[in-house]
Order: structure tokens, then sequence, then C-alpha cells
């Protein structure tokens, strides 16, 4: 579908602010087209400047009812019209007037009423709207349908007045609920004078068991609901009264519903307001679950947490007791690698995203580690790059891997000699490369990490190679080793 600006590029003289206006009225006038039971069309003018007369319309946008049969089953975007060949719809542009009580037209099988209002935008009239509708539906309408009309032509009034859209609405009517929902009627004082059946069944099941009509909306609201305002927010009856445009939601033990005050106006005058209401108390319902859950998850991830440290405490006490050194050193590197497991917990336990802020473990491991190296304040540690968020299936293996790696760097490179350990990190959308560099003695020749009867090297790589589905390289530098462990993300 061809946009508004392709369709009008070079023949009108229309600015970005105007078309913007327009853009604003589309996004909402699916509530104009469903209170009227008519299909809108847009109409701009082609003309090269606004000192010359245009030479006609073109259809620009189009929406059809939801309360009723459409009227144009053809697509009519792009459609153009010369000057003359629609007299209403140039009437409306020249006289900046809403024309009506025009004749019934046949199109096809239907006889079809038309009727055009201006579209007002600072003091300018810079578009038509032509709003279609089925004549046979009009001759016996029931009070719900004489009172959606009577709300359009007050909403059409305010278009070719340049009051609606309103301004700075986007954050109210994001989503727009829609008119079969429910929609209510108040007065100027705010007093309900109709209430759709939808609406009246949406407070039925708050607890209301009064008819709406003749009541204060506000008080009926404030009266069901259970949520108290601090004393600086907006209560309900204000907010419900229909002085301005307000979203506000009512909520008790049996359901929640969203409601939209839209206030009526007539120039400078407020006549009164429409509300247009959602139950949304299954909206609500998964919301609360969604938080429960993701409290349960973090809940989780605490205690996991707090087991891991309760073993690695236990392992400790034994290491402490154990006169063979070899078996206390491999009791503290089972310590040392359950605490980093542990990291990777707390850091969910305390974040309410599904991810890992893995750089927030990573500056934890750097700090672990040096705190348990004997030349702690005689190397440097430098980190370059950052990893950003993961998955915790991939954040718990790295998170061991790079433990390792900063060990073995720490206990084999720069035990004796050397003063500098350096964390590269490059990462793109697809994959992630961490390079770990010592300046210490380098690796002995003929090394072998395969070969290796180190744990802590075979750990790395099984966990790079089966839970990464990553690689594990160590290269020997001039001075100094190079270990290196590429992931795809």
């Amino acid at each position: 579908m061809a946009r508004l600006e392709d369709l009008i590029w070079g023949r009108s003289a229309l600015t970005k602010e105007q078309i913007h206006r327009l853009h604003e009225l589309t996004a909402d006038w699916q509530m104009l087209s469903d209170l009227s039971f008519a299909d809108l069309i847009l109409w701009v003018p082609l003309r090269k400047d606004n000192r010359s007369w245009p030479t006609g319309h073109v259809a620009v946008a189009h929406i059809r009812p939801t309360t009723a049969a459409t009227v144009f089953t053809d697509e009519v975007i792009g459609d153009e019209i010369s000057w003359g060949d629609r007299g209403r719809i140039d009437a409306a542009l020249s006289n900046g007037e809403i024309i009506r009580d025009s004749e019934p037209e046949q199109i096809g099988d239907l006889l079809i009423k038309e009727e055009t209002i201006p579209v007002s935008f600072a003091g300018q009239v810079i578009a038509t709207i032509s709003r279609h509708r089925n004549a046979d539906l009009m001759r016996s309408p029931s009070r719900l349908e004489l009172n959606y009309r009577e709300i359009a032509h007050n909403l059409y009034r305010m278009v070719a007045e340049g009051a609606f859209p309103y301004p700075d609405a986007i954050a109210v009517f994001d989503p727009l609920p829609r008119v079969g929902d429910g929609l209510i009627r108040l007065d100027v004082n705010g007093i309900i004078s109709y209430a759709s059946p939808n609406a009246r069944s949406a407070f039925s099941r708050l607890g209301w068991v009064n008819e709406l009509e003749s009541f204060s909306l506000g008080e009926i609201a404030e009266s069901l609901s259970n949520i108290r305002h601090d004393a600086h927010e907006e209560g309900l009856r204000s907010a419900l009264s229909g002085r301005g445009l307000r979203r506000v939601e009512c909520e008790n033990s049996a359901g929640t519903i969203d409601l939209l005050v839209m206030p009526l106006l007539a120039g400078a005058d407020r006549i009164g307001a429409i509300v247009l209401l959602h139950n949304i108390t299954e909206v609500r319902r998964r919301d609360r679950e969604l938080v429960t859950k993701d409290a349960t998850i973090r809940e989780i991830h605490h205690r996991v947490k707090n087991n891991l440290q309760t073993v690695s405490a236990l392992l400790r006490l034994q290491s402490r007791r154990i006169e063979d050194p070899a078996a206390s050193q491999a009791l503290e590197e089972a310590v040392r690698r359950i605490a980093s497991i542990a990291t990777v917990h707390e850091t969910l336990s305390a974040s309410s995203e599904e991810s890992v802020a893995f750089d927030d473990v990573l500056d934890r491991l750097i700090l672990s580690a040096r705190e348990l190296s004997p030349r702690m304040n005689e190397i440097d540690i430098e980190r370059n790059g950052r990893i950003g968020s993961l998955e915790p299936r991939l954040a718990t293996p790295l998170a061991l891997v790079i433990t390792e790696l900063i060990h073995n760097a720490l206990e084999h490179g720069l035990y004796e000699s050397g003063d500098r350990l350096t964390i590269s990190i490059e990462r793109d959308e697809a994959r992630c490369s961490i390079e770990i560099y010592d300046n210490g003695v380098g690796l002995p020749q003929g090394f072998d990490p395969i070969a290796s009867p180190n744990l802590g090297l075979s750990i790395v790589r099984t966990l790079a190679e089966n839970e990464l589905r990553g690689d594990l390289a160590f290269l020997t530098q001039e001075k100094g080793t190079l270990a290196r462990v590429r992931f795809p993300l």
C-alpha cells in the first residue's frame, strides 16, 4: 500500500507539520468510523502551493467500520478526482464547513449517503474527509446508534475546528480501546447520560448493581475501586469528570476496567465527554502471574546461590583439616569453581531480566582472582571491550572458563615473572571472542592442551567445545601467553 507521502510527493502544498497532523488523524480515526457506521476516505488537495487553486484531490487513506458493513470493497487509496467532479468535497475544502443533507446515491446494491468534513490545522483546511454510510441503516436507528451518531457529529465538528485529534494524545491513546468494547457518554457535569450494553456489563462485573445512567461516573468508579491514590495524585472522581483527556483504571477483586476519557468540545466550550472502556481483567491477571513467576525465578536463583556458597564454605573447612597439600589444593580449586557459578546466580537473582549482565560478573571474577593471587599488589589487570548480556545457558559455562583461564595465568604464567594481565573482548551479533594475555613465562616447550593432565584446562576445553559450542586456543607470544575462547551467540 502506498504511503501518504508517496501519493502527494511533488503534487501537494502540505508542510511536514500538516502531514504529521494527517498521520495523527488516521491513527485515531477507527473510532470515528465505528461511531458513524461509515467508511471514511481522506482526500488531500492537489496544488503546487497554497496560492494556487486545487486541480483535484487524491485519496490517501481509507478506513472501514467494525460496527457495520463496508461500502467500498475495492481499494480506493490512490484514486484521484478532478476539481468539480465531487462538489461536496470541493465545498468542504473551500468553505471549511461540514456538508450534510446530501441525497443518497446508488452504489452497487446499496443506497449510500455521503457527507464531507474539512480537516483543519492551525487555522487552515489541509484535507477533507468523505463519510459514506448505508442510508437504509439510518431509517430506524436504535438508542445505541443514535448516541453513537450524535457523538460522531461532535467529533467531526472538532475535526473541522482543529480540536481533534487531541494534542499530545499518543501516550494516552496507545492502545486505543474499541468502540464496541464499551462506551459511556457524560454530560458537562460528569453525569452518565448513556452507557452501552458492554459498558454496563463491565461495571456489573465489578459489582455495580444499579443502572449507570444519571450517576456520576467518578463516584461509581471511586466506590468500586480498591486502588487508593496518594494525596498528590489525581483521584478517580476528578479523572473521570470529563474535564480533560485522561486514562485510568478501575480495579477491585472482581476485575479491572481500562477507561479512556475524551472531552467533547464546541468551539471553546466543553459540552460533555465520552469514555471508551475495555475490560482488562484477564490482561492484568496474566501480568500478575508474570510478575509472580519472575519473582519466583529470582528467588530460586537466590537460593541456588546461597546453597552454592554453603557448599563452598563446607569444602573450605574440609580443606583446612586435610594435611595432604595436593588434596587441599584440589578442594580450594573446587571452591573457586563453585564460587564462579554462584556469582552468575547472584546476578540473575538481582535482575528483572532473563539474561545475565555478564560484564558485572566478569568484574567480580577478576576481583576475586586478584585477591587470591599471592602477587595481587604486583600485577596490573586490564580489561578491554564489553560482553553485554548473555543467556544463562552461556553465562554459567563462560564464567567457569574465564575463571580457570585467569587463575591459570596468575598461577603459572605470572607466578614468578611478568606484571600484566589483559582481558580483551570482541562481540558482534553472531560471535563473541575473549582473549586473556599475560606477559609471564610463556608456555612450556611442546605444550599440548589436549594432552595436558591439568584438570582446569580439561574443564575449560570441555566447556568451550560442548557447552559454548566454540573453540579454545593457546598461542605463544613474543613474551607470555595468549588464551583465546570463541563461541557463537
